[in-house]
């Protein structure tokens, strides 16, 4: 039985005993499941599916930290993310940790399970830390007024016993729609609440990887945060109502229609960046040829800030040459010249606006 004070060592293991795919839930998750093909496609058009990653994750780190209160502007992570040399916040570091945990669980699931394993090495990097699955009680969940509101799970061997549970759903051969299954496993992950701190991001990390663990996305980019920042208050009454209420109806459409808007949104985002690419393309075949490329302009939009070494790491030539390349851009408006210390960044605006719009 759920009470708010006491640690909720009853909490069921899923599946839960009520029936979870309604009429409403299948008719949303045909729609969901549409909307996320759609994207999947649009995401392997891309010439360099790497700019996806290294670009669009740094919004979701940045998104996902942000629903924590851990706050950094969009200029301060890109910068950062440019260059490991320079100074960085506190917040902002802890946004590319972000990035780098997502980084490592999508190449680890191509070798072994998305697992408890995995999701505390995610928690590690995201944390910088070696703490490991929760052992001393007193954690408890507090709203604004400091009063508690949900006491997660105590004891390790409980807290390892219903991650075991959870991965077990996870990977067994159901009939439940994915979306479906997904929208589960974050309740229940958030639920258990395994970890000292980074609870909120390595659940969400769990959402994207899942989703690519079970063939829905190539790529890890269906970035949910930004939504839950949209409708936050509805995230966290989902969350609470299925404790107190087992009101997993509301919770699974409200995810659904996350996946289902962010799917959209994302695949515009993705043709407006290709628009720009094209368009960038043309323009500097036609205006510089003597420095145009197609692995030029591919390398200019991996990520807004550029520098001369990126280019010389790709093999775009000698750093003399590269210096060139990045001049000629920059006088024809391509890219802004900015020296911040020793160092020139070359900076797409234009893709800057498309990714922080």
């Amino acid at each position: 039985m759920f009470e708010r004070d006491h640690p909720y060592n009853d909490l069921p293991a899923l599946p839960p005993t009520s029936a979870v795919e309604t009429p409403a839930v299948l008719k949303k998750a045909i729609a969901a499941s549409r909307a996320l093909a759609e994207l999947k496609g649009m995401a392997e058009r891309m010439p360099n599916q790497a700019m996806l990653i290294d670009s669009l994750v740094l919004q979701e780190a940045r998104a996902s930290s942000e629903i924590e209160n851990i706050l950094t502007t969009n200029d301060e992570v890109y910068k950062a993310a440019s260059d490991d040399g320079l100074a960085a916040s506190a917040q902002t570091k802890e946004v590319l940790r972000y990035r780098q945990a997502l980084n490592h669980g999508f190449r680890q699931i191509r070798t072994r399970p998305l697992a408890t394993a995995l999701f505390v090495e995610m928690a590690q990097i995201i944390k910088e830390t070696t703490f490991d699955v929760r052992r001393t009680p007193g954690t408890r969940i507090a709203n604004g007024r400091g009063e508690t509101v949900y006491t997660p799970p105590e004891g390790e061997r409980v807290i390892r016993d219903k991650l075991r549970d959870l991965e077990t759903f996870m990977h067994a051969q159901d009939d439940l729609d994915v979306l479906v299954k997904m929208a589960l496993v974050h309740y229940q992950f958030e639920a258990i609440h395994p970890f000292p701190d980074g609870n909120g991001r390595t659940g969400r990390l769990i959402n994207i990887l899942y989703l690519v663990d079970q063939g829905l996305l190539n790529l890890p980019v269906l970035y949910l945060s930004r939504h839950i920042i949209d409708h936050k208050t509805a995230y966290y009454d989902g969350l609470r109502r299925v404790t107190e209420e087992g009101a997993w109806e509301d919770w699974i459409l409200y995810m659904l229609d996350a996946v289902q808007q962010t799917s959209v949104r994302t695949q515009q985002q993705i043709t407006d960046i290709l628009a720009l690419m094209e368009s960038t393309r043309e323009r500097v075949q036609r205006e510089a040829p003597s420095v145009y490329s197609k692995d030029l302009v591919e390398q200019i939009f991996r990520q807004p800030y550029c520098k001369i070494s990126f280019l010389e790491q790709a093999g775009l030539g000698t750093r003399q040459t590269c210096a060139k390349y990045l001049r000629e851009l920059e006088r024809l408006g391509v890219l802004q010249g900015q020296k911040i210390g020793r160092e020139v960044y070359f900076i797409n605006k234009a893709l800057f606006d498309l990714l922080t719009r």
